[in-house]
C-alpha cells in the first residue's frame, strides 16, 4: 500500500472516531437549542450563523444547509459584524456560532451587543471552559482528540465534527418544520435535485390521441403497425373502453418464437393483463425507480388514475430527459 493511502486511511479514520465521540456527547443541550431556535423561528425570527477562519467556511456552509432544508437563516462574517453589519442579528433571532477555541475576539466582543438586544446565542465550540461556551444560551461540545494534521495543528478533525454537528442541528430542525420534498424542491427550482423533485408524472406522460390503442381481437399485424405509428415503446389493449394490458415491443420479439402462427396472433395473446403502472400524481422521479429497480428492467410505465383506467404512458426516454 502506498504512503499516500495509508495517510489517506489514517485521517478518514481519525476524523471518524472524533465524529463517533461527538455523537456520543450529545444530550438535552442539543434538544434546548433545537427548541430555542425553533421558537424564536415561529416568532418571525431567523438563525445568523457566524465564526472567523476555517470556522466561519464551516458555518457558511450550515447556513445554507439550513436555509435550503426549512430554517431561515444567513451566514455574517464575524469581522465584518463589528463594523456595521451586525444590524441585520434583530431581537428575535438566534445567533449560530462556530469557533473552536471559543475565545476569538472577533466572536467574544459581539457578545454584550447581542446580549443587549435580546438576541439568543447557541454556540458549537471545542473548548467548553471558554467565555463564548459560558456566555451562549447553549453550547454544544464540538472538542476533538486530536486534528487529523499530522502535526496536530490545521483544523481537520475540528472543523469535520463541528460540519457535522452543524448537519445534525440543521436536519433536526428540518424535521421539526416538517419540511417535505416539494418544500426543497420550491427551494431549488434551478438544479438537478429540485427538477427530480418538481415533476410529477403527469407533466411528462404521453396521453390523449398520442396513446397506442388497439382492441384485444387486433391482429399482431395491426399491432406492429399500431406500435410504429406512435413510436411509443408499447401498444395498450382495450375490451371495449376497459383497459386490459399492455403489449411492449419485446412482447412481439418474444411472440416470434411462434413462426407458423405468428401472424394469426391476437393482441389478448401476446398482452400482459394487469401490469404494473403508476398514478398521475406520483414524483416523476418515482416512475424511473419503477423501471430500474426490478429483476428485468422496464422502459415504459402505463398510467392509472384512480378508477384502474389507463390515462397515458411515461417513457424511460421521457424521464431521461428531464430528470
Amino acid at each position: 500500500m502506498s504512503s499516500s493511502l495509508t495517510e489517506a486511511r489514517r485521517v478518514l479514520e481519525v476524523e471518524a472516531q472524533c465524529i463517533l465521540a461527538a455523537r456520543d456527547r450529545l444530550d438535552a443541550r442539543f434538544d434546548k437549542a433545537v427548541d430555542l431556535i425553533v421558537e424564536r423561528v415561529q416568532q418571525s425570527g431567523k438563525v445568523v450563523v457566524t465564526g472567523v477562519g476555517k470556522s466561519g467556511k464551516i458555518g457558511a456552509k450550515v447556513a445554507a444547509t439550513l436555509a435550503s432544508t426549512g430554517t431561515p437563516a444567513l451566514f455574517l462574517h464575524a469581522a465584518e459584524a463589528s463594523h456595521g453589519d451586525l444590524g441585520v442579528v434583530a431581537p428575535k433571532d438566534v445567533l449560530l456560532v462556530f469557533s473552536y477555541s471559543g475565545s476569538s475576539e472577533e466572536i467574544v466582543g459581539l457578545i454584550p451587543a447581542l446580549k443587549a438586544r435580546g438576541t439568543k446565542l447557541v454556540a458549537i465550540v471545542g473548548n467548553m471552559k471558554s467565555v463564548l461556551a459560558a456566555d451562549a444560551d447553549v453550547a454544544l461540545d464540538g472538542s476533538v482528540a486530536r486534528e487529523a494534521c499530522p502535526l496536530n495543528l490545521a483544523p481537520t478533525s475540528s472543523t469535520t465534527v463541528a460540519l457535522a454537528l452543524g448537519d445534525a442541528l440543521s436536519m433536526a430542525l428540518s424535521q421539526r418544520f416538517d419540511f417535505k420534498e416539494e418544500n426543497f424542491a420550491s427551494n431549488h427550482p434551478g438544479g438537478a435535485l429540485g427538477r427530480r423533485l418538481k415533476f410529477k408524472v403527469a407533466d411528462l406522460m404521453n396521453k390523449g390521441d398520442d396513446l397506442p390503442w388497439v382492441g384485444e381481437d387486433a391482429l399482431v399485424d395491426e399491432v406492429i403497425a399500431t406500435a410504429t405509428a406512435k413510436r411509443l415503446g408499447a401498444v395498450l389493449v382495450r375490451n371495449g373502453t376497459k383497459w386490459t394490458g399492455l403489449i411492449t415491443d419485446g412482447d412481439i420479439r418474444r411472440a416470434l418464437k411462434h413462426k407458423e402462427k405468428f401472424f394469426q396472433l391476437r393482441a389478448a395473446e401476446l398482452m400482459t393483463r394487469d401490469p404494473i403502472s403508476i398514478g398521475p400524481d406520483e414524483k416523476a422521479i418515482r416512475a424511473l425507480e419503477v423501471m430500474e429497480n426490478r429483476s428485468s428492467q422496464i422502459s415504459v410505465l402505463p398510467v392509472t388514475d384512480g378508477n384502474g383506467d389507463c390515462i397515458g404512458l411515461v417513457r424511460l426516454h421521457d424521464l431521461i430527459g428531464r430528470l
